[in-house]
C-alpha cells in the first residue's frame, strides 16, 4: 500500500490557503557527527554516555546521520511536499563551550542546510535551543545559573546575524518544561539533577533566556522575521467531578502550563504557583525587571501536544519529581487505546487546550509545532511500513485543528513529529515517532504509509472526513 498514491476524496475538511504543512526534528536526535568539525560536547552527550541513563546504552553519536545526509533528507521533504521544516541548531556545534569564539564550520553547516531547504521551496523554521546545552555551561551551573541566560542571548545573536536574511520564523526554546523539570527535577533527562528548588530556578532562567533571546534576535533580524517560543502544554483535566480532582488539576496546571504562559503573556508568575511551591524555594532568583524581560512580545506561540492528562489527589509521594509542589497529585490512566509510549490517544485534549489558549490568552497566533505518535513500526517483506494507527492518530488530530480554525482560533500551521525515526532521548532507539522509517544499522530511509498519507493531505490542503 505504501507504494501507491493515497487519494483525498469524499467529504473533505479543507484548510485555509497558506496553511503551513511541516515536519519537525531536533539536532541531537538526528544529526550524529558528535565530534565532527569542531562540535563540543553537550549535556546529552554526557548523559547518554552515563551508564543506566538511556535504554540500551544508546547515544546520539551517530543518530540517523543527518549531519552528512541532510541533502537526502531534504529531498524526502520535497517529495512529501512539505511547505516548512522545523529543525534545531546544536549550540555546541556553533559555540563548543557555550560562550566565546564561534566555530565557523558549525555555522557553515546550518547555512548549507537552510540554503538547501530554500532551493527546494521549503521554509526553514529554526529552533535555537532543543535541550543540547554545551557541557561547559552545565559545569558552570547550567540553567541553575543566571549567566546561562546571558550566554543564550549571545548565541541567539550569532545565529540570527548569520541566518536572519533566510529564516523567516525563529523559536527561542523548545519545551522549557522538559529542560527544567525533567532535567533538574526528576533527573529523567540531561543533566540528570533531582532538586525541586533547582528545577524552579532553572525554569526561571530558561524564561529569562527566552526574553533576552527575543531582544537579541529583534536587534539583528530583518523587520519581517517572526519570533516565537514552543511549549509542551498539558491538557489537564480532573479525573472526576470531585473537589479533590479539581484541586489536583489546578495545582498541576500551575507548574505545567501557567508557570510559563503567565510570565510570557500576562507579565508575571501566577500567585498560586509561587504559594504552592513556597516550601521549596523563596523565589529570590526572580529579580526586579525579570518578568518584563520575559514578557518581550512574541509573534506566535508554538504548541506541542501528544495526549491529555487526567489527575486527582492521592497519597503524597517522596523522591525525585518533575512536578514541584504536586507530591499528592496522582495521574489517572484514561481507558482506551494508547501509543507505544503508553500515552492515551484522545484528540479531544488538543481541542480543550486550543480553546483554553484562545480564551485565556486572546489575540496570539498559534502553530502546532509537534504532534505525533510512536508505534512499533516494522518494514514488511514487501518493503512497506504499514502504520494505520499513526494515520488514524494524525487524521483525528488534524480534524481538531480544522475545527479550531473554523471556531475562529488563529492557528497557522501543523508540524508532524517527527520526520524521521530517531534517538528518542532516555528511550534511545526503542521508540519510533517518524513518518519515515530509518534502519539504524544501514541508515536506509523508507516512507511509511503515514508519510504517503500526509503527502496526499498536503497536496489536497485537506483531509477526508466521513
Amino acid at each position: 500500500m505504501s507504494t501507491q498514491e493515497y487519494s483525498v476524496n469524499g467529504s473533505r475538511l479543507s484548510f485555509p490557503a497558506g496553511f503551513v504543512w511541516g515536519a519537525a526534528t531536533a539536532a541531537y536526535q538526528i544529526e550524529g557527527g558528535a565530534t565532527a568539525d569542531g562540535r563540543g560536547p553537550s549535556i546529552w552527550d554526557t548523559f547518554s554516555h552515563t551508564p543506566g541513563k538511556v535504554v540500551g546504552g544508546d547515544t546520539g553519536d551517530v543518530a540517523v546521520d543527518h549531519y552528512r545526509q541532510f541533502r537526502t533528507d531534504i529531498a524526502l521533504m520535497a517529495e512529501l511536499g512539505l511547505s516548512a521544516y522545523r529543525f534545531s541548531v546544536s549550540w555546541p556545534r556553533i559555540q563548543p563551550g557555550g560562550r566565546g569564539p564561534v566555530n565557523a564550520a558549525g555555522l557553515d553547516y546550518y547555512e548549507r542546510l537552510v540554503d538547501e531547504l530554500l532551493r527546494h521551496g521549503i521554509m526553514p523554521v529554526l529552533t535555537l535551543y532543543h535541550w543540547d546545552l554545551p557541557q561547559e555551561l552545565e559545569d558552570a551551573g547550567g540553567w541553575g545559573e543566571r549567566d546561562t541566560a546571558a550566554r543564550f542571548a549571545e548565541f541567539a545573536s550569532v545565529v540570527g546575524t548569520r541566518l536572519g536574511d533566510r529564516v523567516p520564523l525563529w523559536t527561542t526554546l523548545n519545551e522549557p518544561w522538559c529542560s527544567a523539570f525533567l532535567g533538574y527535577g526528576s533527573g529523567e533527562h540531561a543533566p540528570g539533577h533531582t532538586d525541586p528548588a533547582l528545577s524552579l530556578r532553572a525554569a526561571h532562567h530558561l524564561l529569562l533566556a527566552h526574553g533576552l533571546g527575543v531582544a537579541a534576535l529583534r536587534s539583528v533580524l530583518p523587520a519581517g522575521a517572526e519570533v516565537s517560543i514552543t511549549l509542551n502544554l498539558h491538557a489537564i483535566m480532573p479525573a472526576s467531578p470531585s473537589p479533590s480532582a479539581a484541586e489536583a488539576a489546578r495545582r498541576l496546571d500551575g507548574v505545567a502550563n501557567r508557570i510559563f504562559l503567565d510570565p510570557l503573556l500576562r507579565g508575571g508568575y501566577p500567585f498560586d504557583v509561587v504559594r504552592d511551591t513556597g516550601s521549596l524555594t523563596d523565589w529570590s532568583f526572580v529579580r526586579a525587571g525579570d518578568e518584563a524581560v520575559i514578557g518581550e512580545p512574541i509573534d506566535l506561540l508554538g504548541v506541542n501536544y501528544y495526549a491529555p492528562t487526567l489527575v486527582d489527589l492521592g497519597e503524597p509521594r517522596s523522591g525525585p519529581t518533575a512536578w514541584p509542589g504536586c507530591d499528592d497529585v496522582v495521574f489517572v490512566r484514561q481507558p482506551g487505546p494508547a501509543t507505544a509510549m503508553g500515552w492515551t490517544i484522545d484528540a479531544r485534549g488538543l481541542r480543550t487546550l486550543l480553546l483554553r489558549l484562545h480564551e485565556d490568552y486572546p489575540g496570539l497566533p498559534l502553530m502546532i509545532t509537534e504532534n505525533g505518535a510512536a508505534f512499533d513500526d516494522r518494514v514488511q517483506a514487501d518493503g512497506a511500513v504499514r502504520d494505520p494507527e499513526r494515520i488514524a492518530y494524525l487524521r483525528d488530530h488534524l480534524a481538531v485543528v480544522h475545527e479550531s480554525i473554523e471556531a475562529g482560533i488563529d492557528l497557522r500551521g501543523y508540524f508532524v513529529w517527527s520526520l524521521l525515526d530517531n534517538f528518542e532521548w532516555a528511550f534511545g532507539y526503542t521508540k519510533r515517532f517518524g513518518i519515515v522509517h530509518v534502519d539504524y544499522a544501514t541508515q536506509r530511509r523508507v516512507l511509511k504509509d503515514s508519510a504517503h498519507w500526509y503527502r496526499a493531505v498536503i497536496r489536497a490542503n485537506g483531509i477526508d472526513w466521513a
